[in-house]
């Protein structure tokens, strides 16, 4: 295929040469003098669209040589200048991959950014790439409060719904966050990533917070091309199915004109901003180079249904604005287009000689981030703290309880400790959450802070995302395990990567609490009894938790806290439901599955620190969550039936646990009998067997005992793919090669 790129560069300096018009059907309202923008801004946003149009040309150039790898062009999309001028620099702004004009843009509002060096910068990966670190090309900026997207098609948008709640919160109730009250927060992507289930997903999730009258002020902008890569959008279809709202105001306007854009824009964020309330804009543009550089764009369209795209170029209509209104001449533009690819190639040859990263341990840097970002808050009132707990104080001390009982004072601490602590999710209010884990919690710190979410587990990640940006610690729940696989992006592709795609300079710590795992003795089916933990192990930086016992669960959360607030660090805490409501151990009454609170609150279990009982070294069992409690009941059997005495070892930590140490531990024993309540395939036993072949001196004999590659069924036949107590003895007792 012809060179697009070369050609539209070509046409472009050739319109302005021969003083060239486009009809006016195309261009709309010209007459500058009846807009608010004025003649310098309309010069200076013709400048960031020539500045983002010659970025374009000059990172296909540099992909020619190897020395770029970004090619998803901002071509047509260059009246996305507007929304850097007309937003504000504290506006939290979550970007679509064609918004390089709108960082241009906004990039004049810092003085002294250099823009173009660090774009192209970005564009070639180098180490010295201001936002990611070489990491990937990313659109932005820590000093543009742009958190880094990728090539995002709309899972950005939950979080900006988020980010929105968080402004009016802080003021609520009197805290400090990062955004000002007057702010809003906007997110921008095209028509195609409208239809995507995260877009959906927090588009309703907006409508239900305004249709409440909870302030919102949010600008989703829908940059209306009319394709999605070869996919072309239906005709005012993005009009026709946002429009039609009574809880989300609509605008839209012709983004191929810098005057009509800009005039919309503005009433659509001074709406946010002044009502608290979401709005929606649609900015028409056209796409020019492609979907990206590898895109055959003559496979799908013909050269001239190309050609006419090509013909709506915005920078030409831009151009003929400001020489219509008597601002500057084609010859004066022709002179600006010039010294600016004169800029534009001399950085370039200069930052073509930057280094790229050059280690492992460089690239892995910002999954570990251990700086202090946040200090703890001091330790609240004795007198304060009592009052919080009213009548369960007394029942702090000398009262064992469950682990669901447990869980709930440790939350009452927490959120007590920590002003910035944030529960929600669904009927975690009122109704205390399923199991009345978070029962009276609402009551004790108002709605504010403990409230009910939509039925949606993807807005209820993403709103922990935005609200994380803005200072708070979100501690979100999800109702049951198997809900997660809902809104795994969340977790996976935005909040699990911030760190990363932003080399540490943005985090977003939260815990999320996740109710899971078997043996509910026949309750639900698959989706509430769902064994498999795959899904958080392979997401780096990310601390995965699994008490077995509700003295863990306090203690365990506590360093889950610490970790999301002074390290930004995302936090998973899984709690065995199972494990909620059970007092004894090995016959009813017995209460030695009760423990105490750990009432100090500095009480804490260091993450990755596991729990060993017992020196035997003939059988060490190794187990976690409902495994290590069915363990603890065999043992008491291996002991006194089988004359066996076993070492049991409580895991707890599902990731990062100490691997040296741990298999130190393991080394010392003859036999070890791996329990995992989750299914064969993709469990954390097939880690734990890999470690001690690896790291075990010497190596002992290893079993395992897991659940089936199955899904649980329901009734009294889940216990035939689970581990039971029965397994457990007959599993040591092969090990040993003992008969039962």
């Amino acid at each position: 295929m012809f060179n697009r790129a070369k050609i539209i560069d070509d046409n472009f300096q050739e319109f302005l040469n021969n003083n060239e018009k486009i009809h006016p059907s195309i261009i709309g309202e010209k007459n500058l003098s009846t807009s608010s923008l004025t003649s310098t801004q309309l010069i200076d946003l013709l400048e960031t669209q020539m500045m983002s149009r010659l970025l374009d040309i000059k990172s296909r150039e540099l992909r020619a040589i190897g020395k770029s790898f970004y090619t998803i062009a901002s071509s047509g999309h260059e009246g996305m200048a507007v929304v850097g001028l007309v937003s504000r620099l504290s506006d939290m702004a979550f970007l679509h991959y064609r918004d390089c004009a709108l960082m241009v843009q906004r990039s004049k509002k810092k003085h002294g950014h250099t823009i173009l060096n660090d774009l192209l910068t970005s564009f070639g990966a180098f180490a010295d790439d201001p936002i990611s670190g070489g990491r990937h090309k990313v659109l932005g900026s820590k000093e543009l409060f742009i958190p880094p997207q990728t090539s995002t098609i709309a899972s950005h948008l939950p979080k900006a719904v988020g980010t929105a709640l968080s402004i009016a919160r802080t003021k609520h109730l009197g805290l400090k966050g990062e955004i000002p009250a007057d702010a809003v927060s906007f997110c921008t992507f095209g028509d195609a990533s409208l239809n995507h289930a995260s877009a959906q997903s927090a588009l309703n999730c907006a409508h239900w917070i305004s249709y409440q009258n909870i302030p919102l002020p949010l600008v989703f902008i829908c940059e209306d091309n009319h394709i999605g890569i070869s996919v072309p959008t239906p005709s005012e279809w993005v009009k026709n199915s946002q429009s039609s709202t009574h809880s989300m105001k609509y605008f839209e306007c012709n983004g191929l004109n810098l005057i009509e854009t800009f005039e919309v824009t503005k009433k659509a964020f001074t709406y946010a901003r002044t009502w608290k309330k979401p709005c929606f804009l649609r900015i028409k543009t056209v796409r020019l180079l492609g979907h990206a550089g590898s895109d055959i764009e003559t496979s799908y369209h013909s050269l001239k249904h190309i050609e006419i795209h090509e013909e709506k170029d915005p920078l030409k209509i831009s151009a003929q604005l400001v020489y219509e209104n008597n601002l500057l001449s084609s010859q004066q533009l022709t002179k600006m287009y010039s010294n600016l690819k004169e800029r534009i190639n001399r950085i370039a040859k200069d930052v073509i000689k930057k280094n790229i990263l050059q280690s492992a341990e460089q690239i892995m840097h910002p999954i570990q981030p251990r700086t202090k970002i946040k200090v703890a808050p001091e330790a609240i009132n004795q007198i304060i703290r009592e009052k919080i707990f009213a009548n369960d104080w007394p029942q702090l001390s000398n009262t064992p309880h469950s682990m669901g009982r447990l869980i709930n004072l440790g939350l009452t601490d927490i959120m007590a400790h920590y002003p910035y602590a944030l529960i929600f999710g669904e009927d975690v209010a009122k109704k205390g959450g399923v199991y009345n884990v978070t029962a009276k919690l609402e009551k004790r710190f108002g709605r504010k802070r403990v409230f009910n979410s939509l039925l949606d587990e993807t807005s209820i990640l993403g709103t922990a995302i935005g609200l994380a940006h803005n200072g708070f610690l979100p501690i979100p729940e999800i109702q049951f395990l198997a809900y997660i696989h809902n809104a795994q992006d969340q977790l996976r592709g935005e909040a699990a990567t911030l760190s990363f795609f932003s080399n540490a300079q943005y985090t977003n710590g939260m815990v999320i609490r996740v109710a899971g795992l078997a043996y509910q003795k026949g309750f639900g089916g698959h989706f509430h009894n769902d064994n498999s933990l795959t899904i958080f192990r392979d997401l780096p930086g990310v601390i995965v938790a699994c008490p077995s016992n509700g003295a863990d669960a306090v203690m365990m959360m506590r360093s889950c806290v610490k970790e999301a607030y002074e390290h930004g660090k995302i936090c998973v805490f899984v709690e065995p439901i199972a494990l909620y409501p059970i007092r004894d151990l090995h016959e009813s009454g017995d209460a030695q599955w009760s423990f105490d609170y750990p009432k100090n609150i500095d009480q804490t279990i260091p993450v990755g620190k596991f729990l060993v009982e017992g020196k035997a070294k003939e059988l060490c069992i190794l187990s976690y969550g409902n495994g290590f409690y069915l363990s603890n009941q065999a043992k008491k059997i291996l002991k006194e039936k089988y004359k066996i005495d076993c070492k049991l070892i409580d895991l707890r930590w599902i990731t990062q646990y100490d691997e040296i140490t741990l298999s130190e531990e393991l080394s010392k024993s003859e036999h070890v009998l791996i329990v995992d309540e989750c299914r064969k395939s993709g469990s954390v036993s097939e880690a734990l067997v890999t470690m001690m072949v690896e790291k075990c001196h010497p190596l002992p004999k290893i079993s395992r005992l897991c659940g089936h590659d199955t899904y649980i069924p329901l009734g009294d036949a889940a216990n035939l793919v689970l581990p039971q107590v029965e397994d457990i003895i007959a599993s040591s007792l092969n090990l040993l090669g003992r008969k039962s």
